[in-house]
């Protein structure tokens, strides 16, 4: 078996997988929004319906690790388990996945300011089975990987030379989910298809876009950070800098006060006052305003950064909708395209409604496609491959 561990800031992922059968799972679940008086542990066996806990003691990322290896203990057999792969926010130079050594963790721990928000979880999670479990493969699987090979002239930005060669440049993030978009499209559409001019759209509580062509990636909306690029559930995405001088004289914020400020509160939850959540927002957009408008800049801001990145493709012909957003809320993908047709694009506004894979019109020049993400089932597919090689 091959347990799969994905963590975020406030959460932790986990799927087994059947080692004979990298799809198959026979155990899947996370704890949800840990530290917070909502903390609650969901998950499903395999042919069981799901189940929820609301975990005791449970008040910090530390020992929400220890209840879940604790849990795992008493509910599979670890000896079965061969290897456990992680999801890793940022991986500097690591082009691909990895087994997990002592110099790899001391190389995460100095790279933390790069990615402080979630590499500081991470870390803990191979630290705690590394711990409990010495001899068990561990292996890393980086989501910066996917957008390392970008031209220079995306990855750079314009500051002094000296901060380029220090490593601060577009990194880009999702990249496990667009391994895995990309795998999938060629499944479904073709070679011939997968090396176009590719758009590809997560758009989930973190929202990113990806200009892929021959297969490689051109350019992303997120960059150093995962808060940049488009506008997300609490996140920002791009502002003027100027924004941090001015906030911190007029309002005296500081350093921490600024970065929860721009990955906590603002989004869409700070645009509409409410909520971050986009099908709350849809629900109460007729009657509250600034929910509306919240709506609106998501929409507005994903259609320009798609104009944008047909330019750097010179030309589109697949745009892909994935994550929780992308994959389920028909009327986003409708408002997006809505305005689009200048670059062949026209939506089947009853395929859309349906959520079918295809929800381009015979007539569209562009192809639309609605695909949904695996992140999980993508570190299973690179883990396996390492298992196979060693």
């Amino acid at each position: 078996m091959i347990l799969i561990i994905n963590a975020g800031s406030s959460s932790i992922k986990f799927t087994l997988y059947k080692k004979d059968n990298s799809s198959a799972i026979q155990l899947t679940g996370q704890i949800k929004q840990i530290a917070s008086p909502k903390v609650e542990f969901v998950f499903k066996k395999e042919n069981e319906p799901e189940q929820k806990i609301i975990p005791d003691q449970v008040n910090d990322f530390a020992s929400a690790i220890q209840y879940l290896i604790n849990w795992l203990e008493k509910n599979i057999y670890f000896s079965e388990i061969k290897a456990i792969g992680h999801r890793i926010v940022h991986g500097m130079m690591h082009h691909e996945p990895v087994i997990i050594s002592e110099s790899l963790l001391a190389e995460l721990i100095q790279i933390i300011p790069y990615a402080p928000e979630h590499l500081p979880n991470e870390i803990k999670l191979v630290e705690a089975f590394k711990r409990q479990y010495p001899e068990l493969i561990q292996v890393a699987c980086f989501d910066t990987s996917f957008h390392a090979h970008m031209p220079d002239v995306a990855k750079r930005l314009p500051l002094p030379r000296r901060y380029y060669e220090m490593g601060i440049q577009r990194y880009g993030f999702h990249g496990l989910s667009y391994e895995y978009l990309m795998e999938e499209l060629e499944r479904i559409a073709g070679n011939k298809m997968a090396t176009g001019k590719v758009i590809l759209a997560h758009l989930g509580n973190g929202a990113s876009i990806a200009a892929v062509k021959n297969g490689q990636c051109m350019d992303t909306s997120m960059g150093f950070t995962p808060a940049s690029g488009l506008v997300m559930s609490t996140r920002t995405g791009d502002i003027d800098p100027g924004i941090a001088t001015f906030l911190m004289q007029s309002e005296k914020l500081n350093l921490r006060e600024f970065d929860q400020l721009v990955n906590h509160q603002s989004g869409l939850l700070g645009v509409s006052g409410t909520t971050g959540d986009m099908e709350e927002l849809l629900k109460i957009e007729d009657t509250d305003m600034r929910s509306a408008e919240a709506v609106e800049l998501f929409c507005y801001q994903i259609k320009k950064w798609i104009g944008s990145y047909t330019a750097v493709l010179e030309g589109l012909d697949t745009l892909v909708f994935s994550g929780g957003i992308g994959e389920n809320a028909a009327v986003i993908r409708s408002r997006i395209c809505s305005g689009l047709q200048f670059l062949g694009v026209d939506i089947d506004e009853k395929k859309n409604a349906q959520h079918e894979e295809i929800i381009s019109s015979d007539k569209s020049k562009v192809r639309l496609m609605v695909i949904k993400t695996n992140e999980e089932l993508m570190i299973a597919r690179s883990v396996y491959k390492i298992l196979n090689n060693a």
